[in-house]
């Protein structure tokens, strides 16, 4: 973000503070119309600077010392602005209620909202938590994907085998694949894809999410509602009497849209869905200690896959190197003999970080007849299995991907270990 334009935020919150101490019914007004106070042209600019820059989120803060505002950016939170005035808090918090149609009156508990920013079709859909907490309220607001580009397969930062596996898995004529990982790990975005590679009018495909983050034309997609009692296993249950081809269960939560999932793909339908693992092996752990049945979970699952995202590498000013000391231990305990990489050093492109986007790390498990048997049986040592079938754990995706420059080994034990 060039200077005059940060600026020009910082001083439109120094011209929205000294409309805050004016005070009074008058100031509170104001902010429900969008041509009034300077605070509505400050929401709107935060809103607009943290798309440019790509943020996922952005977190409104109080301190002591007045208010910070921080972007999630490549999935790090940075600090963008820490000193604007105290007065704002309150009416800053206040706007963003208006535009989410919040309470701006309550103050003492948390609230959820949703803003459409802009018009037509480069609106973005943004979530708004407002959360009490000692100084007074923060606010998050989660930027969703909807006026973003829809990415295809060939996109995704699969290395040519992993991406083989997955799209012979997308072309299954049934079966339950499931994408596991942390939140922000790029999940959603994965099934988008593959649903855009099977989107076509001979198929019925459809979605039940929480929240929908993309508009997929040709797709019959289903928003959970937990006020009208449409939750997931509501959804799933009535996908059944909808003649569907391919569907796509945003999240398995609990035991009865796990059960109801794994039944609906046994049906001859092509299933995907998410859980919340850190391994593909621990999807099947997961999905059993919830109650499903094994025998029922070995005749439908086709293939868990579990991924996260790794900041890529600026390609203006990343630097070769080789590995030494503690990264060279985490090289041979992963089987890789080779030290040349690449490291982040900082540019005016990356805004000095080194990295530009992000990337994603796979590993993939397809179930064979062994795995299916220790699954229906409950052998103790499926992991074991896992190993025996030749699966390329993430963290080797990611070195694969850091010795080609890519990303960094650094960013690889960060995600996948937490820097071990």
């Amino acid at each position: 973000m060039r200077g005059e334009e940060r600026g020009g935020v910082a001083a439109l919150a120094e011209q929205a503070a000294r409309g805050a101490a004016a005070g009074g019914r008058a100031a509170e007004a104001a902010l429900s119309s969008v041509k009034a106070a300077p605070v509505v042209a400050l929401a709107d600019a935060i809103i607009q600077e943290a798309l440019s820059m790509n943020a996922s989120d952005v977190h409104i803060e109080p301190t002591k010392a007045g208010l910070r505002v921080r972007y999630r950016i490549d999935g790090e939170l940075r600090v963008m602005y820490d000193n604007f005035p105290a007065r704002l808090k309150d009416v800053l918090a206040a706007r963003i209620k208006i535009m989410a149609k919040l309470d701006t009156t309550e103050r003492r508990v948390p609230q959820d909202g949703r803003i459409t920013f802009g018009d037509g079709e480069g609106a973005v859909d943004i979530r708004v938590s407002t959360m009490p907490v000692l100084l007074g309220e923060t606010v998050v607001l989660r930027l969703l994907s909807g006026a973003r580009r829809l990415l295809r397969l060939d996109e995704l930062g699969f290395s040519p085998e992993n991406r083989r596996t997955f799209e012979s898995w997308c072309h299954r004529p049934s079966g339950l694949i499931l994408n596991c990982g942390p939140v922000n790990s790029g999940k959603t975005t994965t099934l988008y894809a593959a649903l855009r590679e099977l989107n076509s009018a001979e198929k019925n495909i459809v979605t039940i999410e929480d929240p929908v983050e993309y508009f997929l034309p040709g797709i019959n997609q289903i928003q959970v509602n937990t006020e009208t009692k449409m939750t997931f296993a509501r959804g799933v249950r009535s996908l059944m009497r909808q003649d569907f081809d391919v569907g796509m269960v945003g999240e398995i939560r609990d035991e009865e849209t796990a059960e109801i999932a794994v039944r609906a793909a046994m049906t001859g339908r092509l299933l995907f869905s998410t859980l919340h693992t850190a391994s593909a092996a621990s999807a099947v752990f997961r999905l059993l200690d919830m109650g499903v049945k094994p025998y029922l979970l070995a005749a439908s699952l086709l293939g868990v896959m579990a991924q996260r995202l790794v900041r890529r590498l600026c390609p203006e000013c990343r630097e070769p190197y080789e590995a030494d000391g503690e990264e060279v231990r985490f090289l041979l305990a992963h089987g890789y003999e080779e030290r040349r990489f690449f490291r982040a050093r900082g540019c005016a492109q990356c805004r000095g970080t080194g990295y530009l986007g992000r990337l994603a790390i796979h590993e993939l498990l397809s179930l064979d007849a062994d795995m299916q048997r220790a699954i229906a049986e409950g052998i103790p040592d499926f992991e074991a299995l896992t190993k025996q079938a030749g699966m390329t754990p993430l963290a080797v995706d990611g070195i694969y991907k850091a010795a080609a420059g890519h990303t960094s080994l650094a960013e690889v034990r960060r995600v996948a270990y937490g820097g071990l």
